[in-house]
Parts: structure tokens; sequence; C-alpha cells
């Protein structure tokens, strides 16, 4: 099947290279020139674990190319998977604009076309979404919404430094459909995953990715304050998560239950304010879900008093993403950290491989540049510098390189570990302090 993915952040590209993976012609778009030129050159713009080789390997096949012409990608496809940014405003709501910029765009291009043409929206938007985006394509092309054109919600479930396994073992495959014609094209697209595949209104689909993501909020919260009164009682809290998740029958999965730092990135921190900004719109109590972003900068005050307590002043960050193996600086609760630190005189030096790759020709560029650019003038290149520099250490993620350093670490060393990356604290020589265990 032909297809064109809008938007070459996390989602869509990794959408776009695994569906060149399957046989598919697929044209990325994207406004960004840097994006598609690295893209065509064979290399990932963003920082995923498999996922430059696999973009080498499908440009090479001639399955996979991008451009910034929107129209020439509707040309030349059946489906329009639209993976674009919905950021939060300040009042918490999702501000659709390049949804509904893609939107126009695609109406343009199917007016000068004459084949059936599927517009899929992946991205994670509020219910009735995919109804606008219809009518803004409809109003645009001059053309029928059902008989010329479709429309399916299709939510991923992508999680960024496990994407490319979660994309071909994702818990299911949703399709909302307009109409089955329109799901068909999708159920044909998704032949070759195992998973169940679930066809469903188009509203359910939109309002289920909320549910996961505001599910998985709540877990990780659920968590830090189960540990964070664990560690007042002087309990080890993932000897108690071990036994709790035991329950598979009540308590789902282990995933997100694990005391650790503050819930960050692009997707849950976003879409717990979207939901609770939908509850306000409807006049309905969410007292739960109201609660969630409070708990969580609750959590990340402590993780900065956990700092001040030692009083000393030259401190060493390993890892500012908001998750290892990713580049991804959206929200993360290691830039509040660091900044806080920062207002306090502390002096901060960071370390983070893939985020210094970010700041050479990565998607994070801009953001690096023209939103923390005080934090950016921190960061060294090389680990050594770090422990050269620091009295003491804060462990913002989990990067598999941190945890060999830190076994090796003397006596000298203050280590405050919010991610909990060593599992056997024993062998530990260093001063250690994990935030909720």
């Amino acid at each position: 099947m032909r297809i064109g993915v809008f938007g070459l952040g996390y989602v869509g590209c990794v959408s776009a290279a695994c569906f060149a993976k399957e046989g598919h012609q697929v044209i990325g778009v994207d406004v960004n020139v840097d994006k598609v030129d690295i893209i065509n050159s064979g290399k990932s713009p963003i920082v995923e674990p498999g996922l430059d080789e696999l973009i080498g390997e499908v440009v090479g096949s001639g399955k996979l190319r991008a451009t910034t012409d929107y129209k020439e990608a509707v040309a030349n496809s059946d489906v329009s998977l639209i993976c674009v940014g919905t950021p939060s405003r300040k009042n918490g709501s999702v501000s659709l604009e390049y949804i509904f910029r893609v939107a126009e765009q695609i109406g343009e291009a199917i007016r000068e076309i004459d084949h059936y043409h599927v517009v899929v929206i992946r991205s994670t938007v509020p219910p009735g979404t995919l109804e606008k985006v219809l009518r803004i394509i409809s109003e645009k092309s001059g053309k029928r919404i059902g008989e010329q054109f479709g429309g399916c919600s299709n939510p991923e479930f992508l999680r960024e430094g496990t994407a490319l396994k979660d994309f071909y073992d994702p818990p299911y495959t949703i399709i909302g459909e307009l109409d089955p014609r329109s799901g068909e094209y999708l159920q044909q697209m998704y032949a070759f995953l195992k998973a169940p595949l679930i066809r469903t209104d188009v509203k359910v689909a939109e309002l289920v990715k909320y549910a996961n993501n505001v599910f998985h909020a709540l877990k990780v919260a659920f968590a830090n304050e189960i540990g964070t009164i664990c560690k007042a009682h002087g309990v080890d809290s993932h000897k108690l998560m071990e036994i709790f998740v035991m329950d598979t029958k009540l308590n789902i999965s282990s995933y997100y239950l694990k005391p650790g730092f503050a819930f960050g990135g692009s997707c849950l921190p976003k879409d717990v304010r979207a939901l609770t900004y939908q509850a306000k719109e409807l006049d309905l109590e969410l007292p739960l879900i109201s609660s969630l972003m409070r708990s969580n900068q609750e959590h990340i005050r402590r993780a900065v008093d956990m700092v001040l307590a030692h009083g000393k002043k030259r401190i060493g960050v390993l890892g500012l993403s908001f998750k290892g193996n990713t580049d991804d600086l959206r929200e993360s609760p290691m830039v509040d950290v660091v900044e806080t630190l920062i207002g306090k005189g502390y002096d901060i030096r960071i370390y983070d491989r893939n985020v210094h790759l970010a700041r050479l020709f990565g998607a994070n560029k801009e953001y690096i540049n023209k939103k923390i650019p005080h934090i950016s003038r921190l960061m060294v290149d090389r680990v050594d510098k770090i422990l050269e520099f620091a009295e003491i250490i804060i462990i913002g993620n989990k990067n598999p390189e941190f945890t060999s350093l830190i076994e090796q670490l003397n006596h000298n060393f203050i280590v405050i570990d919010y991610v909990r990356i060593v599992d056997d604290l024993r062998r530990l020589k260093v001063k250690y302090d994990g935030l909720c265990w």
C-alpha cells in the first residue's frame, strides 16, 4: 500500500520506517528541511535504538523517502497518517494547530486527485478531532466525506526507547473507523501484526489513548507516593511492589509500578492535563486525576530537597532526557531539577550522550538552543568531566552506561539516584541515596 506520513517526529519516523520495512511504499512529510534531508540520507533525525539502521535499510531499498511537498505525498498515497505534535496550552488544553494545518494541506491535495484516500490520525487527540479534520478536508477539497475520502483514528502505543519493539508487539491495534471501507485500508496495512485488532467507533479510539496514558501516569505517581511512605518507615519499596504486582488479576501489569522519578515526556503530562481540562469543561470533579500533576511536582520538589540537604554546591548530572535511550527533553523532570538548582546558586555540569548528539543534528536541536540554552551551556561531552568536577552525582535516567560507572566509584562521591539504576545496593562503595527507596 502507498502511505504518506505527516510529521517526522518519534511517532512519524518509527511508523514510516516500520511500514516501509513491511513492504509498503512510504513518503514522509515534514516542514523541517533538516529532518527531510537527514532521512533521505539514510539517517534518523531522532535518537531511538535501532531506528538509524532501519531507516538506512528502507531508504536504501527505495521503500522510504521524505519530502516537504504535501501535494506530492497525497498524490502518491492511498493513506495519509497524521503524526504531528499536539502540545499543551497553558490552561492544559491540547493545541490542535498542527493537526488542523495538516488537514488543510491534505484537503488542498485531495482536491487534485481522483482516487479514494483515507486520512488517519495517529496523534493523541481529544474525542471529536477526526470529525473536525474531515470537515476541514471536505471544505478545502469540495469532496464528500465517506464517498470520495474516508477517515480513521489509529492511536499509537509507542514508548520512547523501545519504540521499534512496541510497533511490532503492541498490546492491540485500534482502528476507530468512519466506515467499514476506511477500516479495511488500515486492516490491510496492519496484516503483518499478530496483536489483536479492534475496529471500533472513532471517539472510542480517540479517548482510549488518554485512558491508557492517564492510567500509566497514575501508576507512576501511586508507586512514588507508596515509595515515599516506605522510605520513611525504612521499608524496601521495591520488595513491597514486587509483592503488590504479583496480583495479575486485579493490578493488571507491573511496567510503571516501580518507585522512581517523576513522570515526564511528550505523552503523560500532556494527556493528564488534557483529560483534566475536559472534565472541567463538562463540570465534572475528578479529584484523583486532577491531583496527579500536583503529586508529580511534589516528587520533583523532594528530588531537589535531597540535593539541598547535603550542602554541597558542585553537582554532576548523568542523564537529562526524561528517559534513557532517548534524546527527548519535552517536560523532562530533570530539566526542572536543574533549573531549580541553578536558581539556588549551584554549580552544575551535565552529561547525556543522546542529548549531546541532539545538540548537533537531532530533533531536539531547536528546543535545546531556543528554550534551554542556559542548560545547554552546562553540558559536557565526556563522563569523566563529571567525575573530575562533581561532589554530588545525580542519576537522572536509566541509561545503561551509568550502571557500571556507579558500581566502580569510590567513597569520595555522593550519589543521588532518582531512578534506581543499580539493583544490588550492597555492591556500591559510594555514599548512596535513593529518591523513594
